[in-house]
């Protein structure tokens, strides 16, 4: 009895156990996901497909920077943790004055671990449609603000900001780019190793549909946030479950929450 208690709490301890995980990116957010996959008994497969290279005007990108520390704006805003990592290379200055405003819970995290506060993360929706809606909600007279962004990012954010009355400067902050996996990677996803693929955003998704041509079915996918999953099955993939935040520890519940797909290698010794 004890014998068998103490099997189901190892189980409840370790909910992904057998369970080979692609991680999508790398770096520090790809090590963090790896240790929280790992802590969960799930072998992590970290397969950067994206990485993110600099504007390509980078003269824009450091005058708004100088613009900002010189308290140029009343409100900054950040979409993406990666926009942090450029903040955080600049070493850039965010003056008292200027609140800043982040889209989810993983960005306003990325900003505290590098010294940054975060004013304003959306309670409801964590998207720039989100964002923008609280915002234009908190500040009725015309500001002053900067939205840094990727080259891909559809300009939802400023659009509606600038329809409220507010003053934006909109720059692009990087540019994201593909990178292709290695031919052992792409044979693993293939012959169904892989059990699940975590997508954690529209350009992952975009990579995963362009570099595994012929992913089993057996395969899970698995969203970071309802937009993610949106733009997942807008470029092809059939997403099997979707976070119901936007954040790591929700993706990674969610893929617990299902059963160990079988292995296509399962019965092969």
């Amino acid at each position: 009895m004890n014998t068998a208690t103490s099997h189901l709490d190892a189980a409840a301890d370790k909910p992904l156990s057998g369970w080979r995980v692609l991680v999508p990116r790398g770096g520090p957010w790809g090590d963090g996901v790896a240790a929280t996959l790992r802590a969960q008994g799930a072998v992590p497969v970290v397969a950067p497909l994206i990485n993110f290279a600099p504007t390509e005007d980078l003269s824009t990108l450091e005058a708004a920077l100088a613009d900002l520390a010189a308290g140029a704006f009343d409100w900054l805003t950040l979409t993406s943790a990666t926009t942090v990592d450029v903040l955080f290379a600049y070493r850039a200055t965010i003056p008292a004055t200027t609140k800043v405003a982040a889209v989810g819970e993983t960005t306003a995290a990325a900003l505290q671990a590098v010294g940054y506060r975060v004013d304003l993360v959306p309670e409801k929706d964590n998207s720039a449609a989100g964002m923008a809606e609280e915002m234009i909600a908190l500040e009725p007279d015309p500001r002053r603000i900067l939205t840094l962004r990727s080259e891909i990012a559809k300009p939802v954010l400023t659009k509606r900001l600038i329809q409220a009355g507010h003053d934006v400067h909109s720059v692009v902050a990087y540019r994201t780019v593909g990178v292709p996996v290695t031919d052992r990677i792409a044979r693993d996803v293939a012959n169904g190793r892989i059990n699940a693929i975590l997508v954690t955003s529209g350009s992952v998704a975009q990579q995963v549909r362009l570099q595994f041509e012929d992913i089993p079915a057996q395969t899970v996918i698995a969203a970071i946030g309802p937009r993610t999953a949106k733009d997942a099955r807008k470029v092809g993939l059939d997403v099997d479950v979707v976070a119901p935040r936007q954040t790591v520890d929700a993706l990674i519940a969610a893929v617990s929450s299902l059963p160990l797909p079988h292995s296509a290698d399962e019965f092969h010794f």
